[in-house]
């Protein structure tokens, strides 16, 4: 039984804690339910700034028989920690297993908050992070200063593949894609139908582009568009129930792509190509601009490079 002094000093450590992301502007984090013991903890569909705490990814929880399943514990220890209260307090059970869908830090860096034999991601995402985790690391101490306080890299297994996953008594399927990334986790919630995308899939939010291929990006959102599921859930933007979403990330992709490379053929520079018109169609995906910028950013010095002649 818990003691009441330990009881005291663990109400004073959640109390402090939750202070100190409340004095960061980070936000506490807020769970809808979406389906039997299957909770979403939406991010704020905007970049990664001082004011939103870097909480900008979606993250889920998942209610099993031995315990709690985190899905992308958010950019930061305090905000991992808040996650993990919040889950423990739906599920009356901690968080037993924490499944990390790729590299980038807003997904990925609160995995510190928990026990490093429980955090579980693809090969590839341990070996990106391995390699990466530590820049993305400064630039987010950079950016969010005290949000990040306590938050260290924390490599994750690299044990999962695809296939069926026994996560804590609850039953996933699990899919090793990429084009997000080199390595893009998909999970399937077999009591629910949910399909948890990462950020292969954007909702309502345009799609970001720091380490993409967009010709895989397309043959992976072929292999989810074959997946049978009842709703989807996005690495960023509101829940779909109707297919939209995979429909508009395709669409803003395949874009982008041909967008770029008619810039370079009409020989554009870097801020012609950012300041093109975006079609209306994509009126309604927060983020447009700032994210076709990003894109110009990251793809332009290959496409212009491809087109030069060599001398």
């Amino acid at each position: 039984m818990l003691g009441r002094r330990a009881f005291l000093a663990g109400a004073a450590l959640a109390l402090a804690q939750g202070k100190a992301l409340a004095a960061t502007s980070a936000p506490l984090p807020k769970a809808e339910q979406v389906g039997d013991g299957l909770w979403v903890v939406r991010g704020a569909d905007e970049p990664i700034a001082w004011g939103n705490g870097g909480a900008i990814a979606n993250s889920v929880i998942l209610d099993a028989p031995a315990g709690a399943v985190l899905i992308d514990p958010g950019p930061s220890r305090l905000y991992g920690q808040a996650l993990g209260r919040l889950a423990q307090r739906l599920c009356s059970k901690k968080v037993g297993m924490v499944l990390i869908t790729h590299l980038h830090p807003d997904h990925a860096m609160g995995a510190c908050a928990f026990d490093p034999a429980i955090v579980h991601a693809l090969p590839q995402t341990r070996k990106d992070i391995g390699e990466q985790g530590s820049d993305f690391a400064d630039a987010l101490y950079r950016i969010l200063a005290g949000a990040m306080q306590g938050t260290t890299v924390l490599t994750p297994q690299g044990d999962l593949a695809a296939g069926p996953l026994d996560a804590m008594g609850r039953g996933l399927q699990l899919y090793a894609l990429n084009g997000h990334s080199a390595g893009d986790l998909v999970v399937l919630d077999e009591q629910t139908q949910a399909l948890i995308t990462g950020d292969l899939v954007f909702h309502n939010r345009a799609p970001a582009t720091p380490h993409a291929r967009i010709d895989q990006w397309q043959d992976s959102l072929s292999k989810l568009e074959a997946i049978p599921h009842r709703l989807l859930i996005p690495g960023h933007g509101p829940l779909d129930t109707g297919g939209e979403a995979l429909a508009q990330t395709r669409d803003w992709l395949g874009w982008v792509q041909d967008s770029l490379q008619r810039a370079v053929d009409s020989g554009l520079d870097m801020v012609e190509a950012g300041a093109l018109p975006i079609p209306d169609r994509f009126a309604p995906l927060r983020q447009a601009r700032y994210e076709w910028q990003r894109s110009v950013a990251h793809f332009y010095a290959g496409l212009e490079t491809q087109a030069l002649p060599i001398l």
